[in-house]
């Protein structure tokens, strides 16, 4: 057998400036590597679910922030992510007519896939929570739970709230008054 290729690393600028067809969709720079992600019918459903629950709400009152589709996010030199879904606060966040990358969100939606999984729960979140992510929701399909990770405040020096909540809770935030998504509803059996 041959020599394999070394892995190359790039910056997150790097990745930034590559051709639209060759860093997008279903890519990101985790720890300056592209990962690509080919999500399941499970995984869409399960982000479909999720984008019409967080979006109706948000849309149900004035005041309750913007919810997004995967969007580049660059997180520091090393690392751009597209979670499955983004909350900003109103007034924060990208306009339809911003440019590429977005700034990190107030909440992230990683909806489990098997090709990134792994990064979901290492990697990712550990790098969500250095740059000061408020929230992250971790949809474990194979589990039927969710793995919220918060900080209990503004200013906590990292992610100090963990919850696994189950397929017979009910998921909500402190940062989305009078949001309830029972986890039914996304897990039916």
């Amino acid at each position: 057998m041959g020599a394999m290729p070394a892995t190359q690393h790039m910056t997150a600028q790097e990745y930034l400036d590559l051709p639209e067809p060759l860093q997008r969709p279903n890519t990101e720079l985790v720890e300056g590597e592209i990962v690509v992600n080919e999500p399941t019918p499970l995984h869409q459903d399960v982000k479909q679910d999720m984008i019409f629950a967080l979006g109706g709400w948000s849309r149900q009152a004035p005041g309750r922030g913007r919810t997004w589709l995967p969007l580049d996010v660059l997180i520091d030199d090393r690392n751009v992510f597209a979670p499955d879904l983004l909350w900003y606060d109103e007034g924060a966040g990208p306009n339809r007519s911003s440019s590429p990358p977005s700034p990190i969100p107030h909440l992230a939606v990683e909806v489990r896939s098997p090709s990134t999984w792994r990064y979901d729960i290492g990697a990712k979140k550990a790098a969500y929570e250095r740059a000061g992510l408020r929230e992250l929701w971790l949809v474990d399909t194979a589990a039927s739970e969710v793995l919220v990770f918060r900080r209990s405040e503004a200013g906590a020096p990292g992610f100090d709230v963990a919850l696994e909540l189950e397929r017979e809770e009910t998921l909500t935030s402190p940062q989305l008054d009078g949001f309830e998504l029972p986890l039914a509803e996304l897990f039916p059996e």
